[in-house]
């Protein structure tokens, strides 16, 4: 199962079968990177564009791995731009919302000059200067704006294992979740 297409063309171009998520009820483990974790766990994601899928996946895994470096560390979120995945419509209401929240709302561009589109079809706000301390809380808070498609907080299904490589080595951190999974 990939996240993404970006992710999936290359398995299958190698002959890697790649499973649809409706094809199979629960994943034991989904391993995957993140853009900022903090010391409970919650994590930024998003910076790759496919933050909707990445959640979707992370809901259905039993154990969800984060690996990144060490640089992706931080004693709180928010050092990385939140991404907001957007019906497109809803761009300029959304944006207008997450200012409201204290953060700088920017629609993502493309190298060709036009908005990213998710794998969804949705476009992406990224939002800046703003320091999370309550992930959980803020994660509800955007995702019950209408026109969001999802905000690229992961704290109410956060890492359960986070390996980070540092200069020393590789650094294991356990997080205690509950998802009523196998």
């Amino acid at each position: 199962m990939a996240s993404s297409e970006a992710t999936a063309q290359p398995l299958r171009r190698h002959h890697i079968p790649v499973l649809e998520l409706n094809e199979v009820a629960w994943l034991p483990v989904y391993i995957d990177g993140a853009d900022e974790i903090d010391p409970n766990g919650a994590m930024i994601k998003g910076g790759g564009a496919a933050l909707t899928r990445e959640k979707i996946v992370a809901s259905v895994a039993g154990r969800f791995v984060c690996i990144a470096d060490g640089s992706k560390q931080v004693a709180v979120l928010g050092r990385f731009a939140l991404p907001v995945e957007v019906i497109p419509m809803a761009r300029s209401s959304v944006a207008r919302a997450l200012a409201k929240l204290g953060g700088e709302p920017e629609l993502r561009f493309g190298q060709d000059g036009k908005p990213v589109v998710t794998d969804n079809g949705g476009w992406l706000i990224d939002v800046r200067g703003l320091s999370i301390t309550d992930p959980a809380a803020l994660e509800l808070a955007i995702n019950q704006l209408p026109g969001v498609i999802t905000v690229g907080l992961f704290a109410a299904r956060g890492a359960d294992v986070c390996l980070l490589g540092t200069p020393q080595g590789v650094a294991r951190t356990e997080f205690t979740r509950s998802h009523g999974l196998p």
